[in-house]
């Protein structure tokens, strides 16, 4: 997902062993945002996917977990409580999609919130697209755009005679400036964020929202995995100050929670007039580049 460029970051005092981030989170419902509602997300057995149901699940709302690795997703959903679900899911089978559709629909009689979380890296990349592998690219823009698509459109096909509900899709800041992550990742999420906007159109015309979300670079479980093969062993807290060193916004980091909370937003009724949108949770990081212009002779130091 990443591209190390011009900020060159030392990595020092490897550390031996492995290491873990105990996060502790309680299921406990607090305002209701979302009460009442349904949820289906994929991609929920871990990283953004479980933050953000976990989050739905707090604002009051009934959450089916879909993801391909059914161990880790029956695990979120025991971990979630009672309000949680889970169904085996790999996005790129289109019938495994309909069905965790249809099966949120069976069990809770309605859908009102489509999550599509699941997405993939893809194997490392050479940067020459002259030396791209094909093959590659189509494993990343299955998962990522195909399996996205097949999401909204099994989504769409419930929501659409309901004349309601909302649908999510998770692209990256990646999608929005070339240079940050590999062609495939890259090129991906641009498409998802362009997806949005032609299929606002026609979801706009049934009552049914679509909105995107483009996240900074968020230590998920995915991330994690990715530093280790760049950097080794070096410790979550290590790889919390490489992402401090490129982000923008000082004295704060990009979180699972900030990503699980636009989500909350996008999904409740406090989103109703909002549709077609992609909400930008980057610290200002896309917001602007400078020239970096060598200083006129008469004005340097």
């Amino acid at each position: 997902m990443l591209r190390l460029v011009s900020r060159r970051v030392a990595v020092a005092g490897r550390k031996d062993g492995s290491w873990q981030k105990l996060v502790k989170f309680s299921t406990a419902v607090r305002s209701g945002r979302l009460e009442g509602k349904v949820a289906l997300v994929t991609g929920g057995a871990s990283g953004l996917g479980k933050a953000t149901a976990l989050e739905f699940i707090q604002e009051g709302a009934s959450v089916v977990l879909a993801d391909v690795n059914a161990q880790l997703g029956r695990q979120a959903a025991q971990q979630l409580g009672p309000k949680s679900e889970f169904v085996e899911c790999d996005v790129t089978v289109e019938p495994q999609v309909a069905e965790a559709v249809d099966f949120a629909v069976a069990r809770h009689g309605r859908l009102d919130i489509m999550h599509n979380s699941a997405g993939i890296v893809g194997p490392p990349t050479d940067p020459d697209v002259a030396r791209l592998d094909l093959a590659n690219f189509d494993l990343v823009m299955g998962v990522n755009v195909r399996g996205t698509l097949a999401g909204v459109k099994h989504a769409a096909r419930v929501m659409g005679p309901a004349g309601a509900g909302s649908i999510i899709c998770v692209s990256s800041i990646s999608g929005l400036m070339g240079g940050l992550g590999t062609h495939p990742y890259t090129i991906s999420k641009f498409a998802v964020a362009g997806m949005v906007r032609s299929l606002a159109v026609d979801l706009c015309r049934r009552g049914v929202r679509i909105n995107c979300i483009s996240p900074f670079v968020t230590l998920t479980p995915l991330v994690v995995d990715q530093f280790t093969q760049l950097y080794g062993d070096v410790g979550r807290q290590r790889m919390e100050q490489i992402v401090d060193s490129v982000s923008e916004l000082r004295g704060a980091r990009s979180e699972e929670m900030d990503v699980a909370k636009a989500a909350v937003y996008l999904a409740s009724d406090e989103a109703k007039y909002v549709s077609g949108h992609n909400l930008v949770v980057d610290g200002g990081f896309t917001s602007y580049k400078q020239l970096n212009l060598p200083m006129p002779e008469g004005m340097k130091p």
